[in-house]
């Protein structure tokens, strides 16, 4: 398992800025590493069309030109509208994934429904995204099943496959269920995938241990490598102190914020995370002691847990309101990916 899936690409980021701040440590051209970005689905077009979280377009609407049936009358679509307005996806214009909030009724009744059944909501699970967008995804193909096969824009909400199944359909309607009866399946793996507490205590070794071999690189980097022929024949001295001070952004910090923290632990880590790359650049223009760096970078970890226990509301808030804007966002670009984009955390 990859405890740290970016680590890689980080890595290079900070040997390419050590060959800059240190010209001649390292001898070589740092290629940019290339990256799949998963694109998932992001917007709920209607109840008759959908991108599945596995690339598949859903057949086309009922109506549409491609389908050879006839359309749908204009009281079947404001029935279907009506539909999505009591789960919180109404309103004429298209609503993106970034709109689905924990106040959202569709994202509440997802986390109560798996409080129920898990005994946690949506935040102790692995990947609380992938739920959301599936059980997104089953909403709108259930619906249009529930069209395709005559029982109309039904309220699909609450209800199972076969309750939504009129029979028959034909071909579409076929392809329908196959994809439904996928997607259920892959929920039901991501619904029983709970975020457990011996996984958050490897990430908290991960980060005591970064740490001490981070204070080795920095201090003493050949009690660690200085039997390999490598370390000698290729001057990395150097170049492993600079990556000792690096480790911090790289792995340390990183392990703290894969527990999944909230509250003021949550900000002094977004903030720790921002913070230590700035002095891990700025430093090496005043200083090349990287011990002193990999204590500034130390200094810059405790102070931000300072500042965010002792700035803590009383009611558990760290003043959220009185940020502007632009903090706001760089703070929310920090959670993409863990599914708070995707409305599973407010």
């Amino acid at each position: 398992m990859a405890l740290l899936p970016n680590s890689a690409a980080v890595t290079t980021v900070a040997l390419f800025i050590l060959s800059t701040s240190y010209p001649g440590t390292i001898a070589f051209a740092p290629a940019s590493p290339s990256r799949t970005f998963e694109r998932r689905a992001s917007s709920v077009l209607s109840p008759f069309m959908s991108v599945g979280d596995d690339g598949e377009d859903a057949p086309p609407p009922a109506g549409s030109a491609s389908s050879g049936q006839p359309g749908v009358a204009a009281e079947t679509l404001a029935e279907a509208t009506d539909a999505l307005n009591a789960v919180g996806w109404g309103g004429g214009d298209i609503v993106t994934a970034a709109e689905l909030t924990s106040d959202d009724p569709f994202v509440r009744d997802i986390d109560e429904s798996i409080r129920a059944e898990m005994g946690v909501g949506l935040d102790g699970l692995l990947n609380p995204a992938k739920v959301v967008n599936l059980e997104r995804d089953l909403y709108n193909l259930r619906s249009e099943l529930a069209v395709r096969t005559g029982m109309g824009a039904t309220d699909v909400v609450g209800l199972s496959t076969a309750e939504c199944d009129g029979g028959g359909g034909g071909e579409e309607a076929e392809k329908l269920r196959m994809n439904i009866s996928k997607k259920e399946a892959s929920l039901g793996i991501e619904r029983r995938s709970v975020f457990r507490g011996w996984l958050k205590n490897i990430f908290l070794g991960q980060a005591a241990l970064s740490l001490v071999v981070s204070a080795v690189m920095v201090t003493n980097p050949g009690a660690l490598f200085g039997g390999f022929d490598w370390f000698e024949t290729y001057s990395f001295d150097q170049p492993i102190r600079v990556l000792g001070f690096w480790w911090w952004w790289l792995f340390i910090v990183p392990s703290l914020r894969s527990r999944r923290p909230s509250g003021a632990e949550k900000r002094a880590l977004d903030i720790a995370f921002l913070g230590t790359p700035l002095i891990s650049l700025a430093l090496p223009a005043v200083t090349k002691d990287c011990a002193i760096i990999w204590v500034a970078n130390l200094a810059v970890v405790a102070g931000s847990y300072a500042f965010a226990f002792t700035t803590e509301d009383e009611d558990g808030g760290n003043g959220d309101d009185n940020q502007p804007k632009w903090l706001k966002f760089i703070y929310s670009s920090l959670d993409f990916g863990s599914g708070k984009e995707r409305g599973t955390r407010k």
